[in-house]
């Protein structure tokens, strides 16, 4: 007997189901960040414009008369504050009280930098010969992200004795250096990738063929003040 082919069968899921799927890559991040609620999204939005100021919880509390305590409930969502304390909170802040609802809005951290045009950083620790162009930077949230492109020139000298918090993820373009991290060693080539816990010292070893370039992008969790 010829065998009859298979009935496929019917794609049963919703169009919002396969959208999703469209979208999916291959992190293993959540698909979806869960909803927020009106109090996260008051105190985020406080937090985002106090230290885009570059003021501390004390000093925003002084500024607008709210305490330091009934401060930092708002800031972490425990709280609904009343439509007078947001008032005096935007007017020390001096932005509209609208903006301090601007959280709840969709609206996503994007940093763009053209070819050549990053930001010359000086790093602690940094020897001669070590360039550093920070190409991008996160301007909120819990997370902190700095992507790096690191050249040594010929003149560079070893240094090994980097050490901060976070992680550090370095991809290596053109050249070749012997890279420390903790007590081990390994050298790195073109398309070759190193992924490690930043607090052990670590820091190129030998620099074994010139010009070096590679992409170090650390990331950190942000430091609440």
């Amino acid at each position: 007997m010829r065998n009859r082919p298979r009935k496929q069968k019917p794609d049963l899921r919703g169009a919002g189901d396969r959208r999703n799927e469209d979208l999916r890559t291959g992190s293993s991040a959540p698909d979806e960040l869960p909803p927020r609620s009106l109090e996260a999204s008051i105190g985020a939005g406080v937090r985002q414009l106090r230290k885009s100021l570059d003021l501390t919880i004390a000093e925003l509390a002084l500024a607008s008369g709210v305490s330091t305590g009934m401060l930092s409930k708002i800031e972490n969502g425990v709280i609904t504050p009343s439509l007078t304390t947001l008032d005096v909170l935007a007017k020390a802040l001096n932005v509209p009280i609208s903006q301090l609802f601007s959280e709840r809005e969709e609206h996503r951290d994007c940093s763009f930098v053209k070819a050549g045009t990053g930001v010359r950083i000086e790093r602690r620790g940094t020897k001669a010969g070590h360039l550093y162009d920070l190409l991008g930077h996160s301007l909120a949230g819990e997370i902190a992200a700095e992507p790096y492109l690191i050249t040594l020139s010929e003149d560079a000298v070893p240094y090994t004795n980097f050490r901060h918090a976070g992680v550090e993820f370095i991809f290596m373009l053109s050249g070749k250096v012997r890279y420390r991290h903790a007590d081990r060693s390994y050298l790195m080539e073109p398309g070759d990738a190193l992924f490690f816990d930043a607090a052990a010292r670590h820091g190129p070893e030998e620099l074994v063929r010139a010009p070096m370039k590679y992409l170090s992008i650390i990331i950190y969790k942000r430091q609440s003040r």
